[in-house]
């Protein structure tokens, strides 16, 4: 078995299959090779216990891939700053698998894509590659990932595993397959479309739901009341969906929807309720970043004479994932007002902080410098802070703290206090 992306989907799915079979794990990434080879997960989600007794052999030369008879694709699917679909990575990796494939061999791709995209895409660079028939020489099958980086609990062996196939002796063979690792078992689609659709609505209608508690949290910020209040009064009732306001940002949540709405504009249809979601996610990182300034000016503070302390630069709490992180359009927003700004993160690589958007990471915060602090990312080392904390990292113990999530509403003390 060969795995092509060993990323934060990929990594877990060949060390799982490595403690049964013996696995190859491809990337085109030499370096992130040597540090796997070391028993290093460069996404720091694998502990290098994770390693150990799997038969695996970490490659990035494509000849090495021949070798196999079943082939894993769990490459990115991002999007272009057009938000239309860049299918480069995924395509790329067809190329590659293609020129590997033999007859007899099976394809089974996990990217997050729009439904048709495994037929109508990929498919067609398989067998120009390969000179191979698809379903007849050789086979292909599509299992949406489900992993969710920085969760210990739901894992792929924990988590239902969808599956799809171009025909059913694939499909059986593909679901026996995962069968292998996934303990709690397949759930046999009856096409690869559906598997597809499967997997991009869970993200879409977490999107859409989660835009709506952004919205209401717009509503009850002018209103004058706190949003999480609100929803810990509506959520005494059995049926009330759970969602919280934030930043939705990272490869998934941000970026999926626009597989499927950009696939809806080519079928002639316009959704509404998707789209109107995206912008209002899309929005929240200029919010949080305006209405910071707006509470400087409320206390007679120059923004041009402003320091901000923003804790937090990962996608979500305790990863180390940039990708696509919305805390961006927080910083743009206060770099449009001259707004000076230090920032710390302790799971962020510094290097990655500085390529990706030119940014510079404290090692620690200043004490007693800053007019704000937007805690950004809740990670576990600054779940602990109180009033003391934040008041040792303000100007002479005064100032705003721009609390995103609301989890440290009520431990702020006296201490000027914004949530979404």
């Amino acid at each position: 078995m060969s795995v092509v992306g060993l990323g934060y989907v990929g990594l877990p799915i060949a060390l799982a299959f490595a403690q049964h079979l013996r696995v190859l794990g491809f990337d085109i990434n030499a370096k992130r090779i040597d540090m796997m080879k070391r028993g290093e997960d460069p996404s720091e989600e694998v502990p290098a216990e994770g390693f150990d007794n799997r038969d695996i052999t970490f490659t990035c030369d494509p000849e090495d891939l021949k070798a196999a008879q079943f082939h894993i694709v769990a490459v990115p699917t991002p999007i272009h700053a057009s938000h239309q679909p860049d299918l480069g990575p995924l395509l790329a990796a067809s190329r590659t698998v293609g020129r590997a494939l033999k007859p007899g061999d099976i394809v089974v791709y996990e990217s997050t894509v729009y439904p048709g995209c495994t037929e109508e895409d990929c498919v067609p660079v398989l067998e120009e590659e390969s000179g191979l028939k698809m379903g007849v020489d050789f086979f292909v099958g599509y299992s949406p990932e489900r992993i969710n980086p920085g969760d210990k609990v739901n894992t792929i062996e924990t988590i239902v595993k969808v599956v799809g196939a171009c025909d059913d002796v694939t499909l059986d063979t593909v679901a026996r397959t995962y069968d292998l690792v996934v303990k709690a078992g397949t759930h046999r689609a009856s096409s690869i479309r559906v598997a597809e659709a499967s997997k991009i609505i869970e993200n879409t209608q977490r999107d859409v739901n989660i835009a709506l508690v952004n919205e209401l949290s717009i509503i009850f910020n002018r209103i004058g009341i706190n949003t999480f209040e609100v929803l810990e009064a509506a959520g005494t009732k059995w049926n009330f969906l759970k969602f919280q306001p934030g930043l939705v940002g990272g490869h998934c949540i941000g970026i999926d929807p626009y597989y499927l709405t950009w696939k809806s504009n080519k079928l002639g249809y316009h959704a509404r309720v998707i789209n109107s979601g995206r912008y209002v996610n899309d929005s929240m990182g200029f919010y949080v970043g305006k209405q910071t300034v707006k509470r400087l000016l409320a206390h007679d503070i120059n923004p041009l004479e402003a320091r901000v302390l923003v804790m937090g630069l990962t996608f979500k709490e305790n990863v180390a994932d940039i990708r696509n992180t919305k805390v961006i359009d927080v910083i743009t927003e206060l770099q449009s007002f001259n707004v000076k700004i230090d920032l710390v993160d302790p799971h962020a690589n510094p290097e990655e902080v500085k390529h990706e958007y030119d940014l510079n990471l404290c090692e620690a915060p200043e004490q007693g410098a800053y007019h704000a602090v937007i805690m950004a990312v809740n990670h576990n080392e600054y779940m602990a802070m109180g009033a003391d904390d934040f008041k040792s990292l303000l100007h002479r113990g005064r100032g705003t703290v721009v609390d995103v999530k609301g989890v440290f509403r009520g431990r702020t003390g006296d201490l000027d206090y914004w949530s979404l």
